[in-house]
């Protein structure tokens, strides 16, 4: 994640694009990644915030980001985020959407499928997750807003974000253990599809994706 930061410091000088810095002895741009993601996993629903001083067309900013990227990264849209709406962006993020598949040879014996709706059809799922301050008993189930198994690979919608936050690594060590089954740590191939911003009221949950809360700029 530092390295990615550190990319995208050298990327917006290049560009020339008029980021802005903060006060004090040691200014740094004003930059942020709404759900940093992990090592390992790859990832169609990234999202870095910005803010910038003299504003640029989102056409002539993406020109001018993808003129200096290295070959693999792409700035696919560059928005403004409202007033109204403005906030840091892992401030906003509250789901994420994953696609996880089984390394070729490294999947479970068959009939796993049916085990792994057996999994998500329960009304609680514990486990026991590590923190820098020890252990504790969590149940998983009111973050794991969507679980399905599909053709040729599960798709999961998790909480993600600040306040809550459940990775799809540690639903597949649950499933592993309600399963009875041994899923090793280099089994699984994670890609993350998009990221979500909460607008429900009233407790009732509205999924809208972060894109989605911002505007092209003419």
């Amino acid at each position: 994640h530092l390295d990615v930061m550190r990319y995208f410091q050298k990327v917006n000088r290049r560009a020339g694009v008029d980021i802005a810095y903060s006060a004090g002895f040691s200014p740094h741009q004003l930059m942020s990644f709404a759900s940093p993601l992990g090592v390992g996993l790859t990832s169609d629903g990234e999202y870095l915030d910005i803010e910038v001083g003299e504003p640029l067309s989102s056409q002539e900013a993406a020109a001018r980001l993808n003129g200096v990227m290295a070959d693999g990264v792409e700035i696919v849209s560059f928005r403004r985020i409202p007033d109204g709406k403005a906030s840091n962006a892992m401030a906003l993020t509250a789901a994420a959407d994953y696609e996880v598949q089984f390394r070729e040879g490294m999947e479970p014996e068959k009939g796993w499928e049916s085990l792994f709706d057996a999994f998500c059809a329960q009304s609680r799922i514990p486990v026991v997750k590590k923190t820098k301050k020890g252990e504790r008993e969590l149940d998983i189930r009111p973050l794991l807003y969507c679980s399905e198994h599909r053709e040729d690979h599960i798709f999961l919608q998790l909480a993600a974000g600040s306040a809550e936050n459940l990775k799809p690594e540690l639903v597949m060590d649950a499933f592993g253990a309600f399963a009875g089954i041994t899923i090793s740590e280099h089994a699984l191939l994670i890609h993350r599809l998009e990221l979500y911003a909460d607008t429900g009221t009233d407790g009732e949950r509205r999924l809208v994706s972060l894109e989605s809360l911002g505007e092209r700029i003419e």
